[in-house]
This record gives structure tokens, C-alpha cells and sequence, in this order.
């Protein structure tokens, strides 16, 4: 795979059980890769491992006044150049594709398990996780997987180095042989407190990034409420935490990299004392001397990548980990069973109705049915169950007091949607939460999604009254811009108001023309003339198709063809919003917020008014 190549056809099914079998399931994903950059590795650190040989034959030949013996030495020495030079550049692309198609892999495994969970995710993991996950941590996993090549080769270079000394300068070559060992292997036992805290470092940063995204997301509010100094206090402790945390991590490497610089002075020391010796007793050549000096200084390079590949499994491991941990999540249990006893239905034949066994809720096909439920939280887990998308506590989408078999799975024309292949489902039921993101682009691309080709964008901008959105784009775009649908919307759409951005959410949402559209709270930010229209619009669009409304406003569910309330995880009533607006006290005090106090006094009134009509009467 070249960088030319990527992004990847399939990025494959990684190994997530656990950080270090993520890493070498990427390993052996790129063992072509690899071998490439190891032969250049090999090639270029061959070269090194040449020079001090080389260097003692050209000394020796100097002293015997050999020529001839010289020439040869510099042929060779030029010969050793272009090797160093030119696998040093070819090592440095390879390693670096290496890591660039690593870190790509994991980016599309990750887009792709998004794209699977939907917005489950951030109620599996933290979104500062994903968001560490998704930086920086893909970045030191491909650190890994490129110093990998690098190490080997270095490895190869000592060994070579080490063993051309023991037939060249025996005497000599011993010490080496005995010291470089001690030298690779002295700063093993500081690793896994060096890691320790790297780890308690990058714990510490994680929890940073978490708490400055959820200040960020939630600047609005915080303002609103005044309470930016009490968040950014917060956020200055968790730096002062990160950065105390970072120095002690540092300073445990600095310890090793101290030890990596010591010892082989120390070694060098060692070699040239014991050498000078050996060489006025008349045991070995001044040349033997030299080239046993230049071999040791020359081992410092390749040393390096010990403490490189050291540092970068320490630092990729608990990355690696995360990165497994976001990866192996599941849209539902059985997912996890072996591939062989899954079994994949057909998708149910258009026309179906969608029933949720948990709850009891029925939404016939074809028809506008609006869900009622006192608490958001119940309504947005319930929408995500309804389109297929199960959570950790599926039962909690019933309800803690919910009927049993909370969890079962919903059913679209009596298929179970969790059992379907994920586009399948995706194609079958659109789920629309209460807070939908816009991306950034022209509104043109908003509209550029898997759609049915039903519905044009025209009419799902008109049935979600987008006309005063389409002014706000044409405004606020550039000179020569005078079509609306080439105006640029910002990231996130931040330049809009909640309402439009509500309002081109749902317009996206109705050009796509699924069988089944599952809209939470979708006209909570707009005024109530505008949510009128939007019902209206709405009903008119999808008739004939199966819509559920997730919301509490009486004006969404006066339009509805048929009502039903959902009250401690199980539906209770089914009926108009007249009917159960009279008859259904329950329904009253959710859409018109009735307390307690007011449900009693109306309670009151009704039977006093019964009594006078009984008296009357008689």
C-alpha cells in the first residue's frame, strides 16, 4: 500500500481484544510494507556497520605504504556513501508510508465503527476519549508500526558490527561483544515505571481534552448561565495536573536517555584504555585499534533505536488499547458471536409496521404516530432503539420499570432491525435526534446523501419552512453567490440561529425519504406559528409513509394520526391528542405541564361540576 493508494478498499477486521494484538494485527496488515523498509534499513545501517572496518583497513594500509591496499579502501568508502545514502533516504520513505498508511488504517477503522454506533458511541465512551482516540493516539500507533523497521535494522547493524569484531580485533571484540548487551538492556528495568507515568500523563490529558470539548460544546450555555470562570478554573486545574504529570514522565525519560548517552562513553572509554594497551604489548594493530574505536562510536547511532522503539511502544500501547477499546464496541451482543453462526435476515418487505416489544409502542405503516414521554432522556434512547440502534442499557429505553424483554429488538414489518445488515437498516428507518449536526460545505452538499430520489430538496426545504434560511445563506455568502443552494453553511452551522439549523436538519433528513423517519424533538427551537407550518409540511410530505414524531408539543401532536404516551418505559394510552388530552390525565400533565397541585384542583373542579350537574338534574 503507497500513500497514492490510500484511502484503503477495506481497512480489514482489526484484532481489538486487547493494545498489543491491535498492534500487531497493523504489524502483519503491512508486512510488504515493512519488509521494504526493512531491506533499506538493512542496506543503510550495513553501510554504517562497514565504515569502521573499512577505516582500519585504510589505517593499516597507511602504515604498510600500500597503494594499492589504499585505493581499495577508498573505492570501498565510496562505495559505503552511496549505501548509507541512498538507504537512508529510501528508509526514511518507506518508514514514514509505513506509518501514514498505519495511522490511515486506524482513521478509516474508526470513521467506519462511528458510522456503525451512530450516537451511541459518545454514551459508550467519553467524546474527549474519541476525540484523544481519533488525534493523537492514531499518530503515536503509527510511530510504532514505522520505528518497527527502523529497530530491526538496527538491530541487524549491531549484531554485524559486534560479530565483525570478534573475527577482526578478537581481544577487542570480546569487550564489545560483552558490553553492548549491558548497553541495550540497561535502561529495561526503568521502562515500566517510565510507562507507568506516561500513561498516568496521557490518563490526565485524556480528561483535559474531555473537559475542554464538553466547555466548548457548551459555551452557549455557560454564558448564559455565567458560569465560564467556574469551567475555566476547572480546565486550569486539569492543565496544572497534565503538565505536573507530564514533568515527571519527562523526567523518568530523561533518566533513560541519560543512561543511553553514559554507557556507551563509558564503553568507548573502556575499548580505547583496554585498546592503547593492547597495542603497546604489540597484540594488535594500530589500525585494530582504530577500527575497534570507530565500530563502538559508531554503535551510538544504531543504539538510538532501542531507545526510540523504547519510547514508542511505551507511548503507542495504551493508544493502541483505547483504539481497541472504541473499536471492539458492537451495535449489539450478538455481533460478538462467531462469524459462521450469524445469520443475516432478508430486509422486510416495504410496508411494514414498527413495534418496539419493550415498550409496547406500535407505529402502523403509513401512518404520522407521535410518542409522548415526560422524560427526554427515555424519548432520545427510544428513538435510538427504534432505528435500530441498540444501547449498553437497551432495557433503560424502556424504562427501569419497563415490562420484561426491556431489551428485545425492535421489529419493522416482524424483522428484527438489530439483525439486519447495518445499511440495511440504515436505508429502512433515519433516526434524527434532538441535536443534529450540520456539516460544513454549500448546501448543496447538505443535501448530497443516500436518498430515495423522492423527494427533492425543494420540497423538503418547503415542507420545514426554510425560506427565511435561505435569505440568512444568501446574505451572509460572497458576491456572485445568487443561488441559495451554493451558499456555504459554517462548521456546525454556527452562524445560524438553533431554529434554522433545526429546520435544514430536518429538511436533510426528509429529502433521504425512508420507509420509516424517526424525528426526536424536531421543531423544539421554533416559534409555535413556524412548528405549526412544519407539521403541516411534514404530514403532507410523508403521507403514506411511516413517520414517528418523538415530542410534547401539542401542536405536532394535534397533526398526528394517532398519539400514543409512553409512561415508565411502557405505552399506556394510544389514541388522537383530543382523546387523550380529555380522558388521559397522565398525557395532560406532560403536553400542558400541569403540576400536581393543578392536576387535583382540576380533579376538583370536574366533580364539582359533576355534583352540580347530578343536583340539577334531579
Amino acid at each position: 500500500m503507497q500513500i497514492s493508494d490510500l484511502p484503503y478498499p477495506d481497512p480489514g477486521v482489526p484484532d481489538a481484544r486487547s493494545g498489543p494484538r491491535f498492534l500487531l494485527w497493523l504489524g502483519l496488515g503491512q508486512l510488504g510494507g515493512q519488509a521494504r523498509s526493512l531491506c533499506w534499513g538493512l542496506l543503510h545501517f550495513s553501510g554504517v556497520a562497514g565504515l569502521p572496518y573499512v577505516v582500519g583497513l585504510g589505517i593499516d594500509a597507511v602504515v604498510d605504504r600500500d597503494s594499492s591496499r589504499l585505493l581499495l579502501v577508498g573505492g570501498l568508502l565510496v562505495l559505503l556513501g552511496v549505501a548509507i545514502s541512498i538507504g537512508d533516504a529510501m528508509l526514511h520513505r518507506t518508514a514514514v508510508t509505513n506509518w501514514i498508511t498505519a495511522a490511515a488504517r486506524v482513521q478509516q477503522l474508526l470513521a467506519r465503527k462511528t458510522a456503525e454506533l451512530g450516537s451511541a458511541l459518545t454514551r459508550r465512551v467519553a467524546a474527549g476519549e474519541v476525540v484523544a482516540v481519533s488525534t493523537g493516539d492514531v499518530e503515536k500507533i503509527g510511530w510504532f508500526v514505522e520505528a518497527v523497521s527502523r529497530f530491526l535494522a538496527a538491530a541487524f547493524a549491531v549484531v554485524l558490527v559486534c560479530v565483525g569484531l570478534l573475527f577482526y580485533a578478537p581481544a577487542l571484540g570480546v569487550v564489545v561483544a560483552i558490553g553492548v548487551p549491558v548497553v541495550a538492556l540497561a535502561a529495561l528495568p526503568l521502562l515500566p515505571r517510565a510507562t507507568k507515568r506516561a500513561d498516568f500523563q496521557r490518563e490526565k490529558a485524556g480528561k483535559a481534552t474531555e473537559l475542554a470539548s464538553d466547555t466548548v460544546a457548551g459555551l452557549r450555555v455557560l454564558r448564559g448561565i455565567g458560569g465560564e470562570e467556574l469551567f475555566l478554573s476547572r480546565y486550569r486545574e486539569a492543565s496544572q495536573e497534565v503538565r505536573k504529570a507530564a514533568v515527571r514522565s519527562a523526567r523518568m525519560w530523561a533518566l533513560i536517555s541519560a543512561i543511553q548517552v553514559l554507557l556507551p562513553g563509558a564503553l568507548l572509554i573502556t575499548v580505547v584504555w583496554y585498546g592503547a594497551a593492547l597495542v603497546v604489548d604489540g597484540r594488535i594493530e594500530v589500525g585494530e585499534l582504530v577500527a575497534a574505536f570507530s565500530a563502538v562510536a559508531t554503535l551510538l547511532y544504531p543504539l538510538r533505536h532501542f531507545e526510540e522503539i523504547a519510547m514508542a511502544y511505551s507511548f503507542s500501547r495504551p493508544s493502541a488499547k483505547r483504539a481497541a477499546r472504541v473499536l471492539s464496541l458492537t451495535r449489539t451482543e450478538a455481533d460478538t458471536a462467531e462469524p459462521q453462526a450469524l445469520v443475516v435476515p432478508d430486509a422486510p418487505a416495504p410496508g411494514g409496521d414498527l413495534y418496539d416489544p419493550g415498550t409496547g409502542l406500535l407505529a402502523p405503516a403509513g401512518l404520522f404516530t407521535a410518542v409522548v414521554c415526560g422524560d427526554p432522556d427515555l424519548a432520545g434512547r427510544l428513538a435510538e432503539r427504534l432505528g435500530g440502534h441498540p444501547v449498553d442499557d437497551a432495557a433503560d429505553a424502556a424504562g427501569a420499570a419497563g415490562p420484561a424483554g426491556g431489551g428485545a429488538p425492535v421489529l419493522l414489518g416482524g424483522v428484527a432491525l438489530d439483525e439486519l445488515a447495518l445499511d440495511t437498516a440504515r436505508t429502512l428507518v433515519l433516526v434524527q435526534d434532538k441535536d443534529p449536526v450540520l456539516l460544513s460545505g454549500t448546501l448543496r452538499e447538505l443535501f448530497d446523501v443516500p436518498a430515495s430520489g423522492a423527494v427533492g430538496p425543494g420540497a423538503a426545504l418547503d415542507a420545514a419552512q426554510c425560506a427565511d434560511v435561505l435569505d440568512a445563506l444568501l446574505q451572509s455568502a460572497p458576491d456572485g453567490v445568487a443561488d441559495p443552494m451554493d451558499a456555504r453553511i459554517t462548521e456546525r452551522g454556527r452562524s445560524l440561529s438553533g431554529g434554522q439549523r433545526q429546520r435544514l436538519a430536518l429538511a436533510r433528513s426528509l429529502v433521504t425519504d425512508p420507509e420509516v423517519l424517526v424525528l426526536d424533538e424536531p421543531t423544539s427551537a421554533v416559534d409555535s406559528h413556524t412548528e405549526a407550518r412544519i407539521a403541516d409540511g411534514v404530514a403532507a410530505l410523508r403521507a403514506g409513509r411511516t413517520t414517528v414524531v418523538l415530542a410534547s408539543s401539542p401542536l405536532l401532536l394535534d397533526r398526528a394520526d394517532r398519539v400514543v404516551l409512553i409512561h415508565e418505559g411502557a405505552a399506556v394510552a394510544t389514541g388522537t391528542h383530543r382523546e387523550l388530552l380529555v380522558g388521559e390525565p397522565r398525557y395532560r400533565a406532560v403536553v400542558t405541564r400541569e403540576t400536581d397541585a393543578e392536576q387535583r384542583m382540576a380533579r376538583m373542579a370536574r366533580m364539582e361540576e359533576a355534583l352540580t350537574e347530578i343536583e340539577e338534574s334531579a
